[in-house]
C-alpha cells in the first residue's frame, strides 16, 4: 500500500532535495496548494485523506486531528510544536514529532548580524548610498565590544549566541526558569532575574519559547525598564512581545531601537506602525534558513514519518504518552468507528 502525505512546509524540498527523497521513496507527496501556512479549517479538507502530514506554522488544532481519521503522524518542520495540540494528537493516537538541533546556529548567527545591523545602522547606509547619497557620518554606531547582552530565554540557541557574543568582547547576563550554574563557569555568563536584566543591558536578544507563560511578557512595564539607549532583537516568536507597546516605546525613543524576525502574525499586517518607524530592522522569519539547516531539518522530518510507517519510534517525538498501550488502543477504537 502505498502511503499519502501532505506536505504543507513551503521550504521542505525546495532548496535541498535529501529530505524529499527520502520521503518520496516511501509514500506519494501532497503539496499545499496555497502557497502560505493554513488555517484549521483549510488543513482540516487537506488530512482528511492522507497517513502523514509534515507541516510549517500550519494551524493544527483538535478541529484538525478529530476528523483525520488516517492520519499516523505530524512531523513539524521546525523545532516548536506550538502550533499542534498535543493534546488532542495523543487522544486520536497521532505521533507529532519535530526537529530539535537543526538551527540553533543559523538562528544564533541572524540574531548577532541583527545586533550588528542595528549597532552600525548598515541597513539605513546601505539604502542610502544605493539611492545615491554619500553621507557617512549619518550613520555613525556603536561597538559590540564591552556592551552588555541580555539574553531571555538560554536554551540550545541561547547558549549558541551567548558563545559568539563572548567572542565579541561582550558582557553576557541570562535569564531561565532554571539556572545553570555550570555552563555560567564555562561560558563566563551571568543569571538575572528579567528586571535586573532589562535594566543592565544595552542589548536584550528574545530566545524563549511560545508558552503561555511567555505570551507578552516583554509589554509596557518591561520596556520601561530598559536603557533608552538600549536595543531589543527577537528571532523567537512575535507573540512574546506586546507589538503595541513596542512601537510606543520606539516612536517615543524611549529605546533606541529593535530587530524583529518574527511578528505575532506572518505574514504581518503591512499598515502595522512598526513599519513606518526608522529604528527598527525587519526580516521576513529568515532566522533559521541556512542551507545547513534546511537540509538537516529536511532529513529529519522525512525520517520521522519514515520511521512511522515502518513500525518504528521517531526519534523526536513531543508527545511521547502517545505510546502508552490503553491510548493507542482507544485511538484504533475511534479511527474504526467503535468508540
Amino acid at each position: 500500500m502505498e502511503y499519502k502525505v501532505f506536505v504543507s512546509s513551503r521550504s521542505f524540498g525546495k532548496y535541498v532535495d535529501d529530505g524529499i527523497k527520502l520521503l518520496s521513496e516511501e509514500a506519494a507527496i501532497i503539496r499545499n496548494p496555497y502557497g502560505r501556512a493554513l488555517n484549521s479549517d483549510e488543513l482540516r479538507e487537506s488530512l482528511r485523506d492522507v497517513d502523514a502530514a509534515l507541516l510549517g506554522n500550519d494551524v493544527c488544532d483538535s478541529n484538525v486531528l478529530n476528523t483525520a481519521k488516517k492520519l499516523k503522524v505530524v512531523s513539524r518542520h521546525g523545532v516548536g510544536v506550538d502550533n499542534v495540540d498535543l493534546d488532542s494528537a495523543t487522544e486520536n493516537g497521532i505521533i507529532v514529532t519535530y526537529t530539535p538541533g537543526v538551527n540553533e546556529v543559523a538562528v544564533a548567527e541572524h540574531t548577532i548580524a541583527l545586533m550588528f545591523s542595528l549597532l552600525r545602522k548598515i541597513p539605513d547606509a546601505n539604502m542610502s548610498l544605493k539611492f545615491g547619497k554619500w553621507e557617512g557620518q549619518k550613520f555613525i554606531g556603536g561597538e559590540i565590544k564591552g556592551k552588555t547582552l541580555g539574553i531571555v530565554g538560554l536554551g540550545a540557541i541561547g547558549i549558541e549566541v551567548a558563545k559568539r557574543a563572548k567572542c565579541l568582547g561582550m558582557k553576557v547576563l541570562y535569564l531561565k526558569r532554571k539556572r545553570l550554574k555550570d555552563l555560567e563557569r564555562e561560558l563566563g555568563i551571568v543569571y538575572r532575574p528579567l528586571e535586573q536584566l532589562l535594566k543592565e543591558c544595552d542589548v536584550v536578544s528574545i530566545n524563549v519559547s511560545l508558552t503561555p507563560e511567555t505570551k507578552g511578557m516583554i509589554g509596557e512595564k518591561e520596556l520601561a525598564l530598559m536603557k533608552k539607549e538600549a536595543y531589543l532583537i527577537n528571532t523567537a516568536r512575535g507573540e512574546v512581545i506586546d507589538n503595541a507597546a513596542l512601537v510606543r516605546a520606539l516612536k517615543e525613543k524611549r529605546i533606541s531601537g529593535a530587530a524583529l524576525d518574527v511578528f505575532d502574525k506572518e505574514p504581518p499586517n503591512f499598515d502595522d506602525p512598526l513599519f513606518q518607524l526608522d529604528n527598527v530592522v525587519l526580516t521576513p522569519h529568515i532566522g533559521a534558513y541556512t542551507l545547513e539547516a534546511l537540509k538537516k531539518m529536511d532529513l529529519i522530518s522525512a525520517d520521522n514519518i519514515v520511521k512511522v510507517f515502518h513500525g518504528k519510534r521517531p526519534d523526536f517525538v513531543a508527545n511521547k504518552e502517545v505510546f502508552s498501550r490503553n491510548n493507542l488502543r482507544l485511538a484504533s477504537e475511534k479511527k474504526r468507528g467503535k468508540a
